[in-house]
């Protein structure tokens, strides 16, 4: 089992930048895939960004690629995401998951465990 703590959202303006946190508890994300996905209201939930934990390769979402950066820190069991020029499009919930077998790394249905969410709103 592992649970997922997402934080550090909250409202700022357009262009720019936030950092979310997700701190991972339970056991070991050595052998897990972890991601950040959001899921704005009326909307499906989109895949934002990926990391393999074992090797460390990371995967962006098109919407954010060049702006966002996923990062961890492996001793603090810790998922980033580095949120920079932030568009009121980026508005949404944004949540952590995880799951030790993954193979479509942004398939919303490949993770088992998920936090809680945090709010990001991006103001114009």
């Amino acid at each position: 089992q592992v649970q997922l703590v997402e934080s550090g959202g909250g409202l700022v303006q357009a262009g720019n930048s936030l950092r979310l946190s997700c701190a991972a508890s339970g056991r070991a994300l050595s052998s897990y895939t972890v991601a950040w996905f959001r899921q704005a209201p009326g909307k499906e939930r989109e895949f934002v960004a990926g990391l393999r934990w074992n090797n460390g390769n990371t995967y962006l979402g098109d919407s954010v690629k060049g702006r966002f950066t996923i990062s961890r820190d492996i001793a603090k069991n810790m998922l980033y995401l580095e949120m920079n020029t932030l568009k009121p499009e980026d508005t949404a919930v944004y949540y952590c998951a995880a799951d030790g077998i993954v193979y479509y790394i942004s398939r919303s249905q490949q993770y088992s465990y998920w936090g809680q969410g945090t709010q990001v709103t991006v103001s114009s």
